[in-house]
């Protein structure tokens, strides 16, 4: 069955204002037969978005009308394809709490999730990883170098695996190499091969999912799927679930990468 099941919407502030019908049209076309709508959802009451335009997650107010607007498209086609409600749930340490209590809230009403990372803590400040390239070297420069930037990701993305956000807690992880998306600008010379084979150790101990998403391909800095390639081998040893995702934050784009999957 061909999936896609991380597309974002005009609900999201930092992506186009095509229509949800735009976005299903071109999945029928590609030939899925199932995605999910993965809208960013709000960032925690009490946390300040440290991104120039504060656009990282889904204005609060808009909520109720995203679950409604994705209930009607999945309503009217669902003769033709198998439309999820779901949204992209941002893991940030220090906000558990305010996350589970969210989760609680909205959790019946979605078909489907995602648990990411996107942002780093470092003395009691926020920085968002995957901004920008300048952004990205402005967090390099407070951490240190960027084998400390990678460390202190994949310990915010294990300390995701094993947070306890209640019961609809996400089951798939996003993007778990995000931190590569600007590799070719900042190479890291470490594998950190220890902390990923922990990480996959997790992910299966807790029955969770991989995002295998494709936007990292046409990332200019990145040129790789997330996860990569190696670590998309050892997810397959370790018989973790791979569920496709373009990550498209417009119509063009769903589906991209697809074709570029190592089967």
């Amino acid at each position: 069955m061909k999936v896609d099941r991380h597309i974002h919407t005009p609900f999201c502030p930092h992506g186009s204002q095509d229509s949800l019908q735009q976005y299903v049209e071109k999945a029928i076309t590609l030939g899925f037969s199932e995605i999910s709508f993965t809208e960013h959802a709000p960032l925690p009451s009490g946390f300040i978005d440290p991104t120039p335009k504060q656009d990282s997650g889904m204005n609060p107010g808009d909520l109720e009308h995203y679950l409604r607007e994705v209930q009607a498209i999945k309503t009217e086609y669902k003769h033709n394809i198998k439309i999820n409600i779901g949204l992209e749930v941002d893991f940030i340490d220090g906000f558990e709490s305010e996350t589970t209590c969210f989760l609680d809230q909205y959790g019946p009403y979605l078909d489907d999730s995602i648990l990411s990372v996107h942002f780093l803590r470092k003395d009691g400040c926020y920085f968002c990883l995957d901004y920008s390239e300048d952004a990205f070297a402005h967090i390099v420069q407070k951490f240190g170098d960027v084998s400390k930037v990678y460390g202190k990701y994949y310990e915010t993305l294990l300390k995701s695996i094993q947070a306890d956000l209640g019961m609809y807690k996400p089951n798939r992880i996003g993007h778990m190499t995000l931190v590569h998306k600007f590799q070719k600008r900042f190479p890291c010379h470490d594998s950190f091969s220890t902390m990923i084979a922990t990480i996959l150790n997790e992910i299966k101990k807790y029955n969770l999912q991989l995002d295998y998403n494709g936007a990292g391909l046409f990332k200019p800095l990145c040129q790789e799927t997330y996860p990569s390639p190696s670590i998309v081998e050892m997810a397959r040893q370790k018989k973790i679930p791979l569920i496709y995702g373009s990550d498209a934050h417009c119509a063009k784009d769903v589906g991209q990468g697809y074709s570029q999957l190592r089967s």
